[in-house]
């Protein structure tokens, strides 16, 4: 399989390099930008992009690749940070300036190439403190902005190539073509990254390993994905456990046990562990904090489940890429965002070895390997949720009356988006409670009640979001229902921060 693979230079946006190459079915995989040679060119890989990233390549402790990778006579090309590093390892010169944060437009000097088929210019995002002020020699500048005169500049004969703004970001036009550019025709990439593919090498990987596997599921789609993935490798030897943490949406934990005993043919057990759960977040406001102890009691009952019923040598989970990237356990300097429970907050005494079938995997490409396995039509188009569940949309301690405000009010959002026609066109929408109160009116009385917060968001992967602008009377309509359905309320608000700078859970 032809692959293109990305270094890591510490930028938010590396991952999306690799997302937007896989749309267009190309293999792209996300390496430490202090790769070693040897083990680059064991990847054998079609072109190398360097990412973007917060140093500057003239500090003496910059990020800087194995000059090896500039003689492999690949296809390069650098973008923002990674275009720097090209400047300055070729003989070029940056320098210091005045930072470019934001759209600027880019005049196109040179439309062949790289920049073919794009027009004479484009609206692209940059965000930079330093600019290329002498680019090397045999290099020739193919576009620039009013402030970046070296916005753009190939070396079509070596094929490298650098740009100062990020085409990964959807706030850069036709920046996907700009990929294509380079993956399809000047790397001459194959297209046969699918999902099919993948299905097909995963199970047969998971085929070869011994011994049984435990597998949690919470009645999402990245579990079950994995369970089902997992199932059809193994059979029997897979052990799916429900965990019932008492931090799940109104009435879940029966739906989700329906949903396993009828539809799929897989070991089950349901375990109520609602108490447990909650008896150990009383008190705790720290969200970090909340969000390693749901991890570590997942593991507990899991590892006691297993001295029961085992032996057991594999613990199963459904990580994606972007809890792995959040959580700090990604491949190059990125900074940690927050813990996930099913990645960074496991303890270190688990001693079952663990198996992530998903953990190369966006959200989106996780649905299409879904509909492969037959999963149906109402999971996959069901919102994300968060593995800690409620613990993480309540702020503040998590009690027992803000857990039943948190479910009834996200249950009136759901179905008031649905009724609207909204629920399959956005990305997650749920409702937030915190200690924060408010004085209302009820009746003739004044009331002080809680404030609950709606989130709505739009995103195609998780890495990048923007708040959704409902109709006026829409908001209307699940404002009203909340403060008349639930007498602890008294104020609705709506969220309208985007993630950056905002996450998409509020902890």
């Amino acid at each position: 399989m032809d692959r293109i693979v990305v270094l890591d230079f510490g930028s938010q946006y590396s991952h999306l390099i690799c997302r937007r190459i896989r749309e267009f079915s190309v293999y792209a995989e996300l390496v430490p930008y202090d790769i070693s040679i040897d083990k680059l060119r064991e990847m054998n890989p079609k072109g190398v992009i360097f990412s973007g990233g917060p140093s500057s390549v003239y500090n003496k402790d910059a990020p800087k690749p194995d000059t090896a990778i500039f003689q492999m006579k690949l296809p390069l090309l650098g973008i923002c940070y990674g275009h720097q590093l090209i400047v300055d390892n070729f003989g070029g010169k940056v320098k210091r300036a005045n930072k470019e944060y934001g759209h600027s437009v880019l005049t196109i000097d040179n439309n062949s190439d790289l920049l073919g088929g794009i027009g004479d210019s484009l609206r692209a995002w940059m965000s930079h403190g330093d600019e290329a002020e002498k680019i090397p020699d045999n290099f020739q500048i193919i576009g620039h902005t009013e402030r970046s005169q070296a916005a753009a500049i190939a070396n079509t004969q070596e094929l490298v190539y650098g740009i100062q703004f990020h085409p990964e970001v959807v706030h850069t036009e036709r920046g996907v073509q700009i990929l294509k550019n380079f993956v399809l025709n000047i790397c001459h990439a194959k297209q046969d990254w699918t999902m099919e593919s993948f299905v097909e090498k995963t199970v047969n990987d998971i085929s070869k390993i011994d011994g049984n596997v435990l597998c949690g599921v919470s009645g999402g789609i990245d579990s079950t994905v994995a369970a089902l993935l997992i199932h059809r490798a193994i059979g029997d030897r897979l052990k799916c456990v429900f965990v019932d943490n008492g931090l799940l949406r109104l009435d879940e934990e029966y739906e989700i046990e329906k949903m396993f005993k009828d539809n799929f043919s897989v070991n089950f057990t349901a375990i109520n562990a609602k108490k447990q759960f909650l008896d150990k977040l009383r008190g705790v406001t720290d969200p970090e904090r909340k969000r390693k102890i749901v991890g570590e009691e997942f593991v507990k009952i899991f590892t006691e489940f297993a001295e029961k019923n085992g032996p057991f040598k594999w613990l199963a989970q459904g990580t994606l890429y972007p809890d792995v990237i959040e959580s700090g356990v990604s491949k190059g300097p990125a900074a940690i965002i927050k813990t996930h429970h099913n990645v960074g907050g496991l303890p270190d005494w688990l001693d079952l070895q663990i198996l992530e079938p998903l953990r190369d995997l966006y959200k989106d490409e996780v649905r299409k390997v879904a509909a492969i396995l037959g999963v149906s039509k109402k999971l996959l188009s069901r919102h994300p949720f968060p593995g800690p569940g409620l613990a993480v949309r309540i702020i503040g301690e998590v009690t027992e009356k803000k857990l039943e405000i948190a479910k009834v009010a996200s249950k009136i959002v759901e179905d008031e988006l649905e009724a609207a026609g909204w629920y399959d066109k956005i990305w997650q929408a749920y409702a937030a409670v915190g200690d924060d109160k408010a004085v209302g009116v009820v009746g003739d009385e004044r009331k002080y009640g809680n404030i609950v917060m709606i989130r709505v968001v739009e995103s195609i992967d998780a890495m990048t979001a923007d708040w959704t602008r409902l109709p006026h009377d829409l908001l209307a309509k699940i404002s009203n229902r909340i403060t008349n359905e639930i007498d602890e309320v008294t104020w609705v608000s709506y969220v309208i921060s985007s993630k950056p700078p905002a996450t998409i859970e509020p902890q």
